[in-house]
């Protein structure tokens, strides 16, 4: 797939640990790797490549929030838990659904969002 001007093509993050990394993640979300040697690991998505994993010592901290989108936001939380991720807050309406963040075990902080609830009539 081409990339598109001015579309967020590809999201890096810095880890300590690439193994826990993608125990993490793979547990959280069912993500699955391209790996490209001990301290690098390519996340796959639908169309190729979405982002990476960089194993160093020297993290990169307060960039940009990446958020993911979830069909079932109290599934996805469950599973964020129990792949030992850190919520830091809690889910939360916002005007067209709910979100929460968290952080993962190298402190890298996302989010993750789904549409608001239809109310039963």
């Amino acid at each position: 797939m081409a990339s598109t001007h001015h579309v967020i093509d590809y999201v890096e993050f810095t880890v300590r640990d690439l193994v826990e990394a993608k125990r993490f993640y793979a547990g959280a979300f069912g993500w699955q790797f391209n790996d490209y040697g001990p301290e690098y690991a390519g996340i796959k998505g639908p169309t190729g490549e979405a982002g990476g994993l960089h194993q160093t010592a020297q993290l990169r901290t307060g960039g940009p929030l990446a958020v993911l989108y979830s069909k079932d936001l109290d599934r996805t939380l469950a599973a964020v838990r129990a792949a030992g991720g850190k919520i830091i807050r809690e889910p939360f309406a916002f005007p067209g659904g709910r979100r929460f963040q968290f952080t993962d075990p190298s402190g890298n902080e996302l989010g993750v969002w789904s549409e608001a609830a239809t109310p039963a009539h």
